[in-house]
């Protein structure tokens, strides 16, 4: 072991004695009862059994973004870990060995002999790099990414970028810029790909009658944007009564939270949970259910996208796009903003702009998407480096 990673590995230690009361506290919350027990204390998190490619991903766009590049592999042995919960759960539903990646004090007992490791976007930990790099394996980070928000921040780490980057084999990223950014922190063996979530298949899993007048669906949406949209709603309600709405909140643990909240603004308006009734016939309807977003996006007309509204970074533009809705969003889409280059007819509105975007987007076209990529290369040089 070399001595920086002797002290960064002592590093990691102080911080998860220090954060131990904080861990415990928080595995009895809902939303990490599953992930903390497991990624701080290994609970029910045993190393992946002989694998041919590990894919490392975060959350559950990464999840779902490699599917493609999976289903290319054929016969791959898989093995994929995840942070989040939502990630661990959409991995599932691969043919493969799914695992939360252990806190990285831990990667040195519980990474064994791994043959190539594929990090997802800007899952840049220092350890899960270095011992795989260290054990043999080739290490490649995909779909790699450096917002124009972020990269301040990693300049002025930059001589700890490149010591990690040094561990790194080959990098496929999102856009020239992304490029420019790695160079700019010692990064080598480059090449711009594009955004692999352009080769998604983007479906319905289930067909749903679309209801008279104009549906709007706001998908994935947080903490201080549902207030917004549903004052732009109400608003919106004066100038065509027919309207209805659809709130599907991002995380799970905040769905009786949100029900809540529309109680409180909009009391005048009918509600109801999906998982009480599928029918849309209330003016408002709060979707507590995962996996829906796709169906619901099938039959709108227009989706209003969480996530721009304040400054986490917005989703997935291409899903709502590939239905042919009207796209109304925040203007704080840093970590979404390649793909937003290949999406037309996108409102980009400060939050109190909702309700005009709303007005404004009955004379606008449907949205949509203008480029392709070509992953079989990607898939190529997996399998050549995995020797497949």
């Amino acid at each position: 072991m070399k001595v920086f990673d002797l002290f960064y590995t002592f590093t990691a230690a102080l911080l998860f004695v220090a954060a131990l009361p904080f861990l415990i506290v928080l595995s009895f919350k809902k939303k990490y009862r599953q992930s903390i027990p497991s990624r701080f204390f290994l609970w029910n998190n045993a190393p992946f059994e002989p694998h041919d490619l590990w894919f490392h991903v975060c959350s559950l766009g990464e999840a779902k973004a490699i599917a493609p590049i999976v289903e290319l592999l054929g016969d791959a042995r898989i093995a994929i870990s995840a942070i989040t919960h939502t990630g661990y759960e959409a991995a599932l539903n691969y043919h493969a060995q799914v695992r939360y990646l252990p806190y990285e004090l831990w990667l040195w007992l519980w990474m064994r002999t791994p043959r190539v490791v594929v990090v997802l976007e800007a899952e840049f930990w220092y350890l899960l790099f270095r011992i795989a790099h260290a054990r043999g394996a080739r290490v490649i980070a995909l779909n790699a990414r450096i917002s124009e928000r972020s990269f301040s921040k990693y300049y002025k780490m930059r001589w700890f970028y490149k010591r990690l980057l040094a561990q790194c084999d080959r990098i496929f990223c999102q856009s020239s810029e992304d490029m420019v950014r790695f160079i700019a922190l010692g990064a080598k063996n480059i090449e711009v790909v594009g955004n692999i979530k352009l080769a998604q298949k983007i479906v319905a899993t289930r067909v749903y009658p679309k209801p008279a007048g104009t549906l709007i669906v706001a998908g994935s949406t947080h903490e201080g944007e549902e207030e917004s949209i549903l004052r732009a709603f109400l608003a919106y309600k004066e100038f065509n009564g027919k309207a209805k709405l659809l709130m599907v909140p991002r995380h799970p643990e905040r769905f009786e939270k949100v029900y809540g909240l529309i109680q409180k603004i909009a009391p005048a308006m009918s509600l109801k949970r999906w998982s009480d009734s599928s029918e849309l016939m209330c003016d408002i309807t709060l979707v507590n259910v995962m996996g829906e977003l796709n169906n619901l996006y099938a039959i709108s007309d227009v989706a209003i996208l969480g996530g721009a509204f304040s400054p986490i970074g917005g989703h997935n533009p291409l899903e709502p796009a590939h239905f042919g809705c009207k796209i109304i969003t925040g203007e704080h889409i840093f970590l979404q903003r390649e793909l937003f280059k290949y999406v037309h007819h996108v409102q980009f509105v400060a939050p109190e702009g909702i309700a005009k975007a709303l007005v404004n987007a009955e004379a606008l076209p449907p949205s949509t998407v203008s480029e392709t990529i070509d992953i079989e290369r990607i898939v190529d040089y997996l399998k050549t480096e995995s020797q497949l």
